[in-house]
């Protein structure tokens, strides 16, 4: 029989105990290796049974299992020490409370997917696990932040792989209260609920509950409220789970509801309004229209400086190298609710406008979000610095006239939380040798601190749990009870080991490595040096062709010539990648390159001394040194995408034959001594800079600081300087086609000019009303290219005015010190200047010489 409902009865601890519901209640037991050991030693087959999530694992215990230990007094103790830990990590000064100068009270930090642990599954993939990880470095470091996203009450699907190769997916339920979630309450006990007015009279009611982070709460909207009618009630049944208006209610109650479940927290807990709002992707655009409709109602500005006043404090990431990765709203739909009374006195027609495709080739009758969250956010930035290229490439039409260098979307490279996702085996040799777990800071090359044995030997035990678990998973997948006997030999802890896990769509190209099967079976079973593959990952329930890739690969896996050597485990979670990623030797990822932002995968095998072999896409673009693994040769000269893909395979098969393996085999006393150099040079170099909490502190020092401050200077003296920006933008615009270069004399120039000699340059220019401190004229200079072009590293010399304007002409004079040699080019341009603007082309306003 089938329950109609289920839910957790809780137990009841003893005094001496009472601490385990407060550690069991905050996540960072899921990154802390005394915490999470704690709870396992309760009963470690029970922990493995119920998922390894603590808040579970007191109501599976049972009421005597309690009781004993209870009486345990070495476990009372440990108990004890780990409250204490606890505190102190809360309430101590950590690296954001020692840092000088201005900064954020409160960042509201929105994402529509959270990755904090695999017993809560609010993600889908890197997006959600790179903003778990930007949760808990802020926590680490003492940032002021609040998560704000949405619980999905089937979370992401659960995946098994049907005898015919298919994915298949389910939806189990999750219950809030036991995965140790808590409901926002009001003072008198009753739940907060927050309401948000629809199309057709209807009304969209949400409840909030709050997973505690370490020191960052995340606050998680939920429809499953006896408020909502049934059709309301599965608005946030699942990730990613619908389209149309299903997806915009989502995205709807993430940005607007999310704002005010922000402001009811702050009220409640007395924390700050926050000064910053960060949308982690356009999902949460619509935050922006929500804050602008409260400055336009409760703090009387107009639309102009109430859209002010937003960009200034908001910081806009995408994470999407292509169009089709964009959501986009019919423009109907989005005028139905802009007309329901949802955003209170904000102009419908110019809020459309804000999301709108004008660019010639564009689709004015879409809502594009990744638009939104441009036009709302000053602060914008890609995820890697080539993704940060990409992305001013892609979205360049909207400062039209501005170079696509110069288009002010910067880049903060993604890193990962070493804490989480470090093996407890290598972070035990990490105390030992250096004193703590963390990595940015530890020599691996220092054989003295780590013998070559001792690491070998761990890196050996990392990967004999991942067979084991392999062979666990598969033997689990059979199903009929009876375990096949090739199971035992399925992978060999011995063999070269290549890892390969990730979301499936097309792009990412999971069968590559099936380019050449007889090639690719060659190498798996060589019989003195043997390769073996272990991959996962989920296509999206609605993706067939990804469903395609998955199927073609487990049908090769299956095949008994290579049954052995290369298996697909299903079901890839943070769960299962917390073994995978230790357990490989080498970490593979082959997108099509520019299409992976940045592909964190490859970071956390990294940090546990796994070496990568990639498409130089993402962060490996920046970040590949020669001594840290492969970089796969991409053929862009291809003529068409079948040769690309027949010339890219290749090049990987002869990687892995002619590199990869000799290096690997390659053995002085039983230990490859060269592949060890590369581990032991990744692990040192790359663990400087893969980690999100080195991401977090460059989010803070490059844009929170920068966001708060400008938020604090247009905020103040009632909104003044907003209005003025307002003002100046209105009328900076109006004026600017009138705006010209009249003319340029640089006739100060030798002939034969040389470094040391001076450039004298004279500009003339129509400002049509404008004065000149409206305006920077500026000279631009630096090296050219065989088409005169300066090079992306130009220089820029602000000319200053002369004299007053003559008959409408004002005057703007400059000297340059000639340093740079070899071929040299200027131009003049006019762009708008004002404090207040982050970058000078940021109004898409620039004139040069006719």
């Amino acid at each position: 029989m089938k329950a109609i409902r289920t839910f957790t009865v809780r137990p009841v601890l003893s005094e001496s105990l009472a601490p385990l519901d407060r550690l069991a209640s905050n996540w960072r037991w899921s990154w802390s290796r005394a915490t999470h050991a704690l709870f396992a030693s309760m009963d470690p087959a029970l922990w493995d049974e119920i998922g390894a999530n603590p808040a579970r694992m007191l109501g599976a215990l049972g009421q005597e299992r309690l009781d004993e230990l209870a009486r345990d007094e070495a476990f009372v103790q440990r108990v004890h020490a780990e409250d204490e830990r606890l505190t102190a990590y809360l309430d101590g000064d950590r690296w954001f409370q020692h840092l000088e100068g201005p900064k954020p009270a409160h960042i509201a930090y929105f994402s529509p997917e959270f990755g904090v642990d695999g017993s809560l599954p609010q993600y889908s993939g890197g997006l959600g696990i790179l903003a778990g990880d930007h949760l808990k470095s802020a926590s680490d470091l003492g940032v002021p932040l609040t998560g704000v996203g949405l619980f999905y009450r089937a979370g992401y699907f659960r995946q098994s792989i049907g005898d015919d190769g298919w994915q298949r997916e389910s939806y189990p339920l999750l219950d809030p209260y036991g995965l140790g979630l808590t409901l926002l309450r009001e003072s008198d006990g009753s739940p907060v609920e927050i309401a948000l007015d629809l199309p057709s009279d209807r009304r969209l009611y949400a409840r909030v509950w709050v997973a505690d982070i370490g020191r960052i709460p995340l606050l998680l909207l939920d429809s499953e409220t006896p408020s909502n009618s049934d059709e309301m009630r599965r608005v946030t049944d699942r990730l990613y789970g619908g389209g149309g208006e299903h997806r915009l209610l989502q995205e709807l109650l993430l940005g607007v509801g999310g704002v005010r479940a922000v402001r009811a927290f702050c009220r409640i807990t007395g924390r700050p309004t926050p000064d910053v709002y960060h949308t982690n992707e356009g999902h949460a655009g619509f935050q922006g229209l929500e804050r602008m409709s409260e400055l336009i109602t409760h703090d009387g500005l107009g639309f102009d400086a109430a859209l002010a006043q937003v960009r200034a404090s908001t910081v806009f990431t995408t994470h999407t190298p292509v169009p089709a990765g964009i959501d986009r709203f019919p423009r109907d739909l989005i005028a139905d609710f802009l007309a329901s009374g949802l955003f209170q006195n904000l102009d419908a027609g110019r809020a459309i406008a804000l999301g709108l495709e004008t660019w010639d080739g564009g689709d004015q009758s879409v809502f594009n979000m990744a638009v939104l969250g441009l036009h709302l956010g000053q602060h914008a930035n890609g995820v890697s610095e080539l993704h940060g290229e990409v992305s001013r490439g892609m979205f360049g039409m909207l400062w039209p006239g501005v170079d696509t260098d110069e288009v002010p979307i910067t880049s903060i490279t993604n890193g990962v939380h070493a804490p989480t996702w470090v093996h407890p085996a290598l972070k035990a040799v990490s105390e030992r040798a250096f004193g703590d777990a963390h990595t940015d800071a530890h020599d691996w090359t220092n054989r003295e601190a780590v013998t070559d044995a001792e690491l070998w030997g761990v890196r050996q035990q990392m990967k004999g749990e991942l067979v084991a678990e392999a062979r666990r998973r598969v033997a689990a997948g059979v199903g009929n009870g009876h375990t096949p006997s090739w199971i035992a030999d399925l992978l060999d802890p011995e063999v070269l080991t290549i890892g390969f896990a990730r979301r499936v769509p097309t792009y990412k190209r999971l069968t590559l490595m099936l380019r050449e099967p007889e090639r690719l079976t060659k190498l798996l079973t060589d019989p003195e040096r043997p390769v073996q593959i272990v991959i996962g990952g989920k296509s999206h329930p609605a993706d067939d062709s990804g469903k395609i890739l998955i199927q073609q690969l487990v049908r090769f896996s299956r095949d008994p010539k290579v049954r052995g050597r290369i298996v697909f485990l299903p079901d890839y979670d943070i769960s299962l990648a917390k073994g995978l990623y230790p357990g490989c030797d080498v970490w593979l990822n082959n997108p099509l390159r520019p299409l992976e932002a940045c592909g964190t995968s490859g970071m956390k095998a990294a940090l546990n001394g796994v070496l990568n072999l990639s498409i130089l896409d993402g962060w490996w673009d920046e970040w590949y040194d020669g001594e840290n693994g492969w970089a796969i040769p991409t053929a862009d000269t291809a003529s068409n995408d079948e040769e690309r893909d027949d010339a890219e395979a290749s090049a990987l098969y002869d990687l892995i034959e002619h590199q990869l393996v000799p290096r690997f085999y390659e053995r002085e006393g039983g230990i490859p001594l060269r592949w060890l150099s590369m581990v032991r040079h990744t692990m040192t170099e790359l663990g400087k800079k893969a980690t999100s909490d080195r991401m977090v502190r460059d989010y803070v020092t490059r844009l929170y600081v920068p966001a708060a401050e400008h938020d604090g200077a247009l905020r103040a003296d009632g909104f003044a300087e907003a209005r003025a920006l307002a003002d100046f933008v209105r009328r900076v615009t109006d004026a600017w086609p009138r705006v010209s270069v009249a003319g340029v004399d640089s006739s100060g120039i030798p002939a034969q000019a040389q470094a040391g000699d001076t450039l004298e340059v004279r500009a003339e220019v129509r400002l049509d009303g404008l004065s000149p401190d409206d305006v920077a004229v500026e000279l631009a200079y630096g090296r050219t290219d065989e088409d005169d072009a300066l090079a992306r590293d130009h220089s820029v010399h602000r000319l200053e005015p002369a004299g007053p304007a003559v008959d409408g002409v004002t005057t703007f004079t400059g000297a340059l010190p000639l340093t740079v040699t070899g071929t040299f080019g200027y131009t003049v341009r006019v762009v708008p200047s004002h404090p207040q603007l982050v970058s000078p082309v940021e109004l898409g306003l620039v004139t040069y010489p006719v």
